[in-house]
């Protein structure tokens, strides 16, 4: 056959497809994307897409651009995160979070323009409900079983059934977004009667897989896109038996599953009957007060913050020193998207997210007779067209929803989802006007060009240095801990990605030890040589308490107490409310003798939290060897 443009062209928009379905499918399975090697595989494909369109743009001379006004947007924020990352305290954390920004945007600009086609939108529907309905049947097996292994995984969450994702919460985000989908291609899709049985198994599947999941913002997340649907549905005379006989069917299926078998599984006792005394929240409390906690402490971040934020990712690593008492955890992000894009990219990126949502709302309005001409004409009502408006729009409401009680649009799978179904409905904006179509000149043509070509260039930067970084952080974590090993394999690391921060503190770390636990002559040299890598690694993160901490324990040991108090000063700056920095301040006032002051120290750590060997422990030494200076008296063994 002669390659004509034509069929190039075929070949790519066909290539384009193919590697889309193939992210879709891959990023959920693949524990939704959150490891570096798994989100550099989007990546890569993701940069293969750009070049293809990039190909696309210059083999047909009538080519035709679809510029809706949600595109504004989304190059609006995607010009912002460059900005803001130019300008972030901590560079390493603000480049990963701008990368997946610019991923996310261009598949946006490349799913409207490539993927906007009728069979393509089938195409695309099918595959993520396929995908989704899989993922649920394995969680039903894992519930089962009374597993919670991911594939060569294990999640932490017990009794809880997360499917190829390790938090059940994501898993359930997932499902809540095409739950709708499916249920909407059920009733008013325009398909064959097979495949409309196939529709009611999945929707059944996926609703028992969110149903395991034992989440309770994915519950309501999805029962508000189901509302949302049926509420449309009812609304109109060719769908509304049909709308009432699923609600009743939904009703009392769910009431029948729920008493006759969830109520008797560990997960309902622990995460309904009894939500408060559930041990599995132990490490990450995540409930309604927990949230709450989490949700004032970024309102202060942004308040102090107001205009930019505290920079892209940089909740978590701001997140001590606004710590509330009572939340010793690590939380990642704000479990809250909306508070969380207010604290990390302040004022200006929440008027850009919000500018957008309302566009978005307002051109579905405007757009909605139009999608439903086809099924009003069918006389039927069955149209794939209306079907994929319909329950796309309830997914991305569900998203939404959920989003306001977790942070699933930092999960890479989740996000690919949304964004996808995001870019089909908006590209439905071409049925009620023509204004949105640009034929683009040669000068767009080379812009855009240079965009893309920019963008797959710089992503094949990061991914070379990122896939090194991960493959000697993945050999330093089968060294012997704080080995000489693993502080040559971490120094390989760090050279491969010189502005992460976190390397820069391990290799510190194992310099430390190896010098407490050898002689007089290495413990100097290997004493100064942690120095020097923590003094990096604050360089990079000025941020982080544990840098300073550490670089005041080791001056410690090598007897150089008096330049220790300013490096312990700032480490409480950054965690004032952290009882592990507490509880190594005051071990410092130990090694200087002032136990009366590290007591103090100890005794406010055991007030933040009462498992705490190290307060614990040493708040004893402190009162014995008080009592013996008050009375002159040993009230120790000498060897203790």
């Amino acid at each position: 056959m002669v390659l004509t443009r034509k069929n190039l062209d075929w070949w790519c928009e066909r290539s384009i497809l193919s590697l889309v379905l193939g992210m879709l499918v891959f990023a959920p399975l693949a524990f939704g994307a959150v490891d570096t090697w798994a989100l550099l595989v989007v990546q890569s494909a993701a940069a293969v897409v750009f070049i293809l369109w990039g190909v696309r743009l210059w083999l047909n001379p009538r080519t035709k651009l679809l510029w809706p006004p949600l595109a504004w947007v989304v190059l609006a924020f995607m010009i912002y995160a460059v900005a803001r990352y130019l300008t972030a305290d901590i560079e390493y954390v603000a480049r990963l979070e701008t990368i997946q920004v610019l991923l996310f945007g261009f598949l946006f600009f490349a799913a409207l323009n490539n993927l906007r086609g009728p069979s393509e939108i089938s195409v695309v529907s099918g595959t993520l409900i396929a995908t989704g309905t899989l993922i649920a049947c394995y969680a039903v097996a894992q519930l089962t079983h009374h597993s919670n292994q991911v594939w060569n995984e294990i999640s932490p969450y017990v009794s809880r059934a997360s499917g190829t994702f390790i938090s059940p919460n994501n898993l359930s985000c997932l499902l809540a977004m095409l739950l709708p989908l499916a249920l909407a291609y059920l009733l008013v899709g325009k398909v064959h009667i097979v495949t409309r049985i196939l529709l009611a198994y999945a929707a059944i599947a996926m609703a028992a897989g969110l149903a395991v999941t034992f989440s309770r913002g994915g519950w309501f997340a999805a029962a508000a896109g189901i509302i949302l649907l049926l509420g449309i549905l009812l609304g109109h005379g060719n769908h509304r038996l049909k709308a009432v006989l699923l609600l009743v069917v939904m009703l009392a299926g769910g009431g029948f599953l729920t008493s006759h078998y969830l109520s008797k599984t560990v997960g309902y006792m622990r995460r309904v009957a009894s939500p408060d005394e559930d041990p599995s929240v132990s490490m990450i409390d995540t409930s309604a007060d927990s949230r709450l906690m989490l949700w004032q402490s970024a309102a202060r971040m942004w308040s102090d913050h107001p205009w930019f934020g505290v920079g892209p990712a940089h909740f978590d690593y701001r997140f001590r020193e606004y710590r509330p008492e009572f939340m010793q955890a690590r939380p990642d992000r704000a479990h809250n998207d909306y508070i969380n894009l207010l604290a990390d990219w302040g004022a200006v990126g929440g008027i850009i997210v919000l500018a957008g949502m309302g566009i978005f709302i307002f051109w579905l309005k405007e757009t909605w007779p139009h999608v439903r001409r086809e099924e009003n004409d069918l006389g039927s009502g069955q149209s794939n067209r209306f079907a994929f408006f319909l329950g796309a729009t309830c997914g991305l409401a569900a998203l939404a929803v959920h989003s306001a009680m977790d942070f699933n649009l930092h999960i890479p799978a989740n996000a690919l989802v949304g964004v996808t179904l995001l870019a089909l409905v908006a590209s439905n904006a071409r049925y009620a006007t023509e204004r949105f179509w640009i034929r683009p000149k040669l000068a767009l043509k080379l812009a855009g060009s240079a965009a893309l070509g920019a963008t797959v260039i710089y992503f094949a930067v990061q991914a070379w240095r990122l896939g090194d970084e991960a493959h000697w952080l993945t050999q330093a974590d089968n060294q012997p801990d704080f080995s000489p090993e693993r502080a040559t394999t971490l120094e390989k690391a760090f050279a491969c990605e010189p502005e992460n921060f976190a390397t820069a503190y391990q290799i510190g770390e194992c310099f430390r030890m190896q010098s407490m636990n050898g002689d007089d002559n290495n413990s100097t040299i290997n004493g100064q040589k942690a120095l020097d890598w923590y003094a990096q690694a604050i360089r990079l993160n000025p941020h982080d308490g544990y840098s300073f901490l550490r670089t005041g324990m080791c001056l410690d040991w090598l007897g150089r107490t008096r330049e220790a108090e300013p490096a312990y000063r700032e480490a409480e700056a950054r965690d004032p409310n952290g009882y592990f920095m507490l509880a190594n301040i005051g071990w410092h006032y130990v090694q200087t003798g002032d136990y009366a002051a590290a007591q103090e120290w100890f005794n406010r750590s055991l007030k933040l939290s009462d498992n705490n060997p190290i307060a614990r422990n040493y708040l004893a030494i402190c009162q014995s060897r008080l009592a013996e200076k008050a009375s002159d008296r040993p009230q120790l063994p000498s060897s203790y």
